[in-house]
């Protein structure tokens, strides 16, 4: 997962959960927690029964991430974010306890109010790839889905950005009933996101499947002088698979039904 990336989710993240981003620099971003978001990522349980008991004044807390230390400022002062930090990886959970799925709906920015706008579904999907062996590589993609036509689109979440979603629908819209079931419609995308995988050049688990091999092939020598391999050559032996062997998991982050007006 690119920097880039990192910082992309962290501004999504925070739209949606409604926090105020004060601050989108090159390298960081500084974002006023609400009190709900306070609550579930500061750690500080003890600051809020307090204040609950005295009627106190709530003060969320402003916090700054820096996604890129050679772009931002040299005296910046904020939490250094990259793929592995336990705060990005805290905010993933989040997101999924929070909005593992959601219906939205477009405000179109011009309503013609004698004529009804029909919004079209999509299934949209953010999922998790990790490509794992003894080194690790995870991506993020947005997957969209027409469920009327079954159009296909990577990238979905960058074009969500260019428009306002309601969790109420507008005034002057109505919805199109999905010709493809919203189940269908997850085992399409999947599918679709195997195959990609599958046509993939994957010179990575060729070469760990190399490194395996090395490393078995020591194994084999260093047990050559029994007769009968003890039972520490089997374990050593799984232990070797385990570490190695290539292997591709799709995890999903979150997802919903959209419902659109604009041509996308």
């Amino acid at each position: 997962m690119l920097q880039k990336e990192i910082h992309q989710y962290l501004e999504h993240f925070f739209q949606a959960n409604d926090c105020q981003i004060l601050e989108n620099g090159d390298g960081f971003l500084t974002v006023q927690l609400t009190i709900d978001m306070d609550k579930e990522l500061m750690n500080r349980p003890f600051y809020w029964v307090y204040l609950e008991k005295t009627n106190g004044i709530p003060n969320p807390m402003r916090v700054t991430y820096i996604t890129d230390q050679a772009r931002a400022p040299d005296d910046l002062k904020g939490e250094l974010i990259h793929f592995g930090a336990p705060r990005l990886h805290q905010l993933f959970s989040t997101a999924k306890k929070l909005a593992g799925f959601m219906r939205v709906y477009e405000k179109p920015k011009l309503i013609n109010d004698s004529k009804q706008t029909p919004l079209h579904p999509w299934l949209g999907l953010n999922v998790k790839i990790s490509y794992q062996s003894d080194r690790k590589r995870d991506i993020i993609k947005s997957i969209g889905l027409n469920l009327l036509n079954g159009a296909l689109l990577d990238s979905f979440q960058e074009k969500l950005d260019r428009l306002t979603f309601h969790s109420k629908i507008s005034d002057y819209c109505f919805t199109i009933s999905p010709i493809i079931k919203p189940e269908s419609g997850l085992n399409r995308i999947e599918k679709y996101l195997i195959k990609e995988l599958s046509e993939e050049p994957h010179l990575w688990a060729e070469a760990a499947i190399e490194r395996w091999d090395e490393d078995l092939q020591l194994l084999k020598h260093f047990y050559a002088d029994y007769e009968e391999k003890p039972e520490t050559y089997e374990t050593e032996k799984q232990g070797l698979k385990e570490q190695y062997e290539p292997m591709i998991n799709i995890e999903v982050i979150n997802g919903g039904m959209f419902y659109i007006a604009t041509r996308i």
